[in-house]
């Protein structure tokens, strides 16, 4: 069976796009894969944090993980910071890790642009990435297009670090998820749905409530055309909540086309705000049983117990690679 290993941020709250894209298809991965779940609570410190918002995130993180379906009995979910193993394998990977090619990253470009003080941690946290994923003897890693460079990365390092020392690590393999992956802006259709985006109407959360979900679709930019049809170039507004609906529905987007065929935009977006809300209640449902419930810690505590117990083992083997610590003599 592969190991299959998953960090997601506690910044902001998670996005349909982000279910549809990723945690949708991570229910299914764990019915025959090895799977860890991880809330990277100490990737979100690479910049300023307010520390009772971050504590309201991570719980609220590894709880929408529960509630749309990851079963704690098949997958192992826990928290980053309670897994010490981490930074310290995060400490010997930037040992060998090079300057430029952590200056190279994009995001660190991007985020440290036009900035007089960046932390160090945000140049320095693609180590720390990696020593998450190779920690399991992770076989493959479901990303998107923007941490592609982080898993190659992540890949080099592994490999740098085998012919240096030992074959210790597994070399993962990136896995980019080929449907759904992609919901677009609700304002700017030609970009994607972001839960980091200024414009709250551009987003569909998770979390949101059915009137907030319809207000929200049915401002949603289109055109002045009036017909339901999927093209992405001329007609990107219509193709997102056309792309939206299937994902939802599980209904192919050319039924979809001949069902509002006839209809125009406002009868379409209420259809499409319908099968939204219809999708997210149960998980919503969950997500409320759970979130303050003492079943969700003792589901996190499990998870960093069982993760705790494999990336020792790993940690312990790469100290000893690099010649860390005693050998203990014989009495």
């Amino acid at each position: 069976m592969q190991t299959i290993f998953s960090g997601i941020q506690p910044s902001g709250s998670l996005t349909l796009g982000n279910y549809l894209g990723a945690l949708k298809h991570f229910v299914d991965l764990q019915e025959d894969h090895n799977c860890y779940f991880c809330i990277v609570d100490e990737h979100a410190i690479t910049v300023p944090q307010d520390r009772l918002k971050l504590r309201e995130n991570i719980r609220s993180l590894a709880a929408l993980h529960l509630a749309v379906g990851i079963d704690p009995n098949k997958s192992t979910i826990f928290i980053q910071s309670e897994v010490s193993a981490h930074t310290q394998l995060g400490w010997i990977m930037q040992t060998i890790s090079y300057i430029g090619e952590l200056e190279r990253m994009t995001q660190f470009k991007d985020k440290s642009s036009g900035k007089s003080a960046v932390s160090s941690a945000l140049l320095t946290y693609p180590p720390l990435m990696a020593s998450d994923i190779l920690l399991y003897n992770t076989d493959i890693v479901p990303v998107g297009d923007d941490q592609k460079q982080h898993l190659e990365l992540t890949r080099n390092l592994a490999q740098r670090f085998n012919q240096k020392y030992n074959d210790i690590f597994t070399i993962p393999e990136i896995r980019i998820p080929k449907v759904g992956a992609r919901i677009m802006s609700l304002q700017e259709p030609t970009k994607k749905m972001s839960k980091s985006d200024e414009n709250q109407k551009a987003s569909i959360f998770i979390l949101d409530d059915p009137k907030k979900i319809e207000k929200k679709i049915k401002s949603a930019v289109t055109d002045s055309e009036g017909i339901v049809k999927f093209d992405k170039e001329n007609k990107p507004g219509v193709s997102n909540l056309l792309t939206i609906h299937a994902s939802c529905t599980g209904e192919s987007i050319e039924a979809l086309e001949r069902k509002f065929a006839n209809t125009g935009y406002g009868v379409f977006k209420q259809a499409t705000a319908d099968a939204v809300i219809a999708l997210l209640e149960p998980i919503q449902n969950r997500y409320h049983e759970l979130i303050q419930s003492s079943e969700l810690d003792e589901i996190l505590d499990h998870g960093a117990e069982k993760a705790a117990f494999t990336a020792n083992k790993t940690l312990a083997k790469a100290k000893k690679a690099m010649g860390l610590g005693r050998v203990k003599k014989k009495r």
